[in-house]
């Protein structure tokens, strides 16, 4: 059984839009500021996970563009519902690498997860087909 709950679709879209900013900034933040991002994954506790996937450097790069491409779709609703799962598989291994274990960025931590729930909302319901009433 699936039950429909009417929302606004400009609190969609405005929802959408406030979402991919964060993305949009990070990935600024990790192709300009590659060497200060690494800094902060050695000093992270489990920088180790980090190190398992591969050279710290490369995984920068790749995750900046990746929130650029991912948070830009996200952005002019392209495909969201992709770009939302890209999103959230970038953001889950640097939420866990720098955020847990770091008892004094609880605050962060907690912003990731909330911002994970922003992209599961996305993830869970397929805007691509929406009735107009």
């Amino acid at each position: 059984m699936t039950t429909k709950i009417l929302v606004n679709r400009r609190s969609v879209q405005i929802f959408r839009v406030l979402l991919s900013g964060i993305f949009l900034v990070a990935s600024f933040n990790h192709l300009l500021n590659i060497e200060k991002t690494v800094n902060r994954i050695d000093q992270a506790t489990f920088k180790g996970l980090a190190y398992f996937f591969g050279n710290p450097e490369l995984l920068v790069i790749i995750s900046g563009v990746a929130m650029l491409i991912a948070g830009f779709a996200l952005l002019i609703g392209f495909k969201t519902r992709y770009a939302a799962i890209i999103l959230i598989l970038v953001l889950l291994p640097i939420t866990l690498t720098v955020q847990v274990g770091q008892i004094n960025t609880l605050g962060p931590l907690f912003k990731n997860i909330a911002i994970m729930g922003g992209l599961i909302f996305f993830i869970f319901n397929d805007f691509s087909k929406v009735e107009k009433i």
